[in-house]
């Protein structure tokens, strides 16, 4: 047995720990029995509509959520060999917020849901092509440059989500607000069945590149060395990692640093292939946003904290820690 099949055993043992965890506590305790008991439709009504209708789909999205930022940042850490490189840090989830806020506010009553996740990922997609655009020069691609090139167009697509909270109806500006924190508060399994063929197609395809990405990180000369198409692959890869992020934050809003952090450890777990590293970095992300999710709606009750205020809390120092480690990186 590898070492990454053991890691994923391992980590899916903790996700399905964690998944119960987030069956059985609330503001109403259910023991693990009586909610494995709900969760097949058994049990009291008072117990299927607080696990089977309420608990279980957040859990589901929040894992769908977290495994694809995971996924995201590891496809982007190795296309451009850059430490830093996560969503959220190169205008990739600023520029699906954007979209995602235009679609709440914008949308008509008799648009679907279900658009959704396409209108962000063409979002993401318009803003990371700016920002690969603008992060260019002389034919290089600095990582230092990529990065600060992301925070401003990222800056720039913050702006132009709170102008559009601003000036829209209090109704849809109060959705939008609470979206943008960063939660799956109120996830049904509508959400579900919208976000689960996307990260499923998207996160196959992310495994099924990982040999490709191997090849990148090997450098751009060697790996043309070896009869790797490499810009073809690059875009392919970014590609991928932007409709991964793009469908995450349709249904998760903002929710920071999960793909800078799940993608470092899963390279300290099982090395630096990112054809390991991406299985066990969707594992993390998922055990991460749903560990995330239940400490924030069961450590302040009766509150119920955006999901994204506890990841940012242990992201933020990461990253700067990770800016100090690489500082002489150019």
């Amino acid at each position: 047995m590898t070492t990454t099949i053991r890691w994923c055993l391992l980590l899916g043992g903790m996700l399905a720990l964690a998944i119960m965890a987030s069956l059985t506590f609330g503001d109403a305790f259910v023991s693990p029995i009586r909610a494995m008991e709900a969760v097949i439709g058994k049990g009291t009504i008072e117990e299927g509509l607080l696990v089977r209708t309420l608990r279980l789909p957040r859990t589901v999205v929040a894992l769908l959520v977290g495994a694809s930022l995971a996924a995201a940042g590891t496809l982007l850490q190795g296309a451009f060999r850059n430490p830093l490189a996560a969503p959220d840090l190169i205008g990739v989830t600023g520029g699906a917020s954007v979209a995602a806020v235009a679609f709440v506010v914008l949308r008509p009553a008799t648009l679907s849901i279900a658009w959704l996740p396409a209108v962000t990922m063409a979002g993401a997609a318009v803003v990371s092509a700016l920002v690969l655009a603008l992060a260019r020069k002389g034919g290089t691609l600095s990582p230092t440059r990529l990065i600060l090139v992301g925070i401003g167009v990222g800056a720039f697509m913050s702006a132009m989500t709170t102008m559009l909270v601003v000036f829209s109806p209090m109704h849809t500006a109060t959705e939008a607000y609470i979206w943008l924190t960063g939660t799956v508060y109120g996830s049904s399994w509508k959400h579900v069945s919208t976000l689960l063929p996307w990260t499923v197609v998207f996160l196959s395809l992310a495994i099924m590149n990982g040999r490709r990405l191997n090849a990148l990180m090997l450098g751009d000369e060697l790996a043309t060395g070896i009869g790797n198409a490499v810009e073809r692959s690059r875009l392919s890869v970014v590609a991928l990692s932007v409709a991964l992020a793009g469908s995450a934050v349709s249904m998760g809003g903002v929710i920071g640093f999960v793909g800078l952090l799940a993608p470092h450890v899963a390279r300290k777990l099982v090395g630096p292939l990112s054809s390991r590293a991406i299985p066990v970095s969707a594992l993390l992300g998922g055990i991460i946003v749903v560990t995330a999710d239940l400490a924030a709606r069961t450590l302040f009750l009766p509150l119920d904290i955006p999901v994204g205020v506890f990841t940012s809390g242990v992201g933020a120092p990461f990253f700067i820690y990770l800016l100090f480690r690489t500082r002489n990186i150019r």
